[in-house]
């Protein structure tokens, strides 16, 4: 198991790179709304959009799901520790779902089908945070 904390390192910084993803994309989405009447400017940031998700976001999601299950089944243990990590598996379950609404979003954006305001994209731009503190709480502190 000495190869355990490279997978968990690997799986920190996974999760970091997704969660900066998660984090930015919403932002294009106001810029996105926001300045819709500047067509130069709307063309920019789909291509922005699109190359976070695809190239950034979506690899980076898949390499902290498969180093998160790679550490279960190297340490199934991990499953019967107590609530701490069904929690921050349902919180993790949030930002996958979170990111394929993200996806969704930017298809509509891009064909241009979304009626959602820039104010929208500011709040739903919280979620991740939120589901991110219980994610580091459950790991860190194992509350329950």
């Amino acid at each position: 198991m000495a190869y355990y904390n490279w997978i968990l390192a690997f799986h920190v910084m996974s999760f970091m790179s997704w969660m900066a993803m998660l984090f930015y994309q919403p932002r294009l989405y106001v810029y996105h709304r926001e300045h819709a009447d500047n067509k130069g400017f709307d063309e920019v940031v789909k291509i922005q959009e699109r190359k976070l998700y695809r190239f950034i976001g979506v690899p980076a999601m898949w390499a902290t799901v498969l180093s998160g299950a790679t550490m279960i089944a190297l340490n199934p243990a991990l499953l019967y520790s107590g609530w701490w990590l069904w929690i921050k598996l349902g919180a993790a379950a949030g930002l996958i779902a979170y990111h394929y609404s993200l996806g969704v979003y930017m298809k509509r954006l891009e064909a241009g089908t979304c009626h959602k305001s820039g104010k929208f994209f500011r709040a739903y731009n919280e979620v991740p945070t939120l589901l991110m503190m219980v994610i580091v709480i459950m790991v860190v502190v194992k509350p329950v």
